[in-house]
């Protein structure tokens, strides 16, 4: 299978993989013309980065943008709104937010995340009237947020 990306500036980087078996495929920040110099983010900021790159997302899938292990672990910096679907023609952008206490650059070039193709299932959504209808078999039951306990 192809993923095929146009560059929408002439400093964009394609995006690679470093080791052939990967599944993320690094993404890089390209800014853009209105922009000169690296590009700051804030502790508590979210900022939109430009990677001058468009793609074409194949049918039934979906490029999930997601952290890259060393820039979230080592410089607090977390994806935020990472799905590109297979009808957006648009230019890509990284949504990264600050979580941590120093202020972080990205200039041309720079590493920001990695994207993921992943197949997805299109199902129709069909209200029920009686959650009986659900059909749920599980041991789970309702329980929701920390009910199988830390440990």
């Amino acid at each position: 299978m192809e993923l095929k990306v146009y560059k929408t500036r002439p400093n964009a980087k394609v995006p690679t993989r470093a080791h052939n078996d990967d599944a993320g495929m690094d993404f890089y920040y390209c800014s853009p013309e209105s922009r000169l110099g690296p590009m700051p983010i804030y502790p508590g900021e979210t900022v939109l980065l430009s990677t001058g790159i468009k793609a074409q997302i194949p049918k039934r899938h979906m490029l999930e943008i997601k952290n890259k292990s060393g820039i979230a672990s080592k410089k607090q910096l977390l994806v935020g709104a990472c799905v590109v679907d297979s009808g957006y023609d648009g230019e890509i952008f990284v949504n990264l937010h600050n979580v941590g206490k120093q202020t972080h650059w990205f200039a041309d070039g720079d590493k920001i995340a990695q994207g993921v193709l992943v197949p997805i299932d299109v199902c129709s959504v069909v209200e029920v009237s009686d959650p009986d209808e659900l059909n749920q078999n599980s041991t789970r039951g309702t329980g929701a947020l920390g009910s199988t306990g830390s440990r």
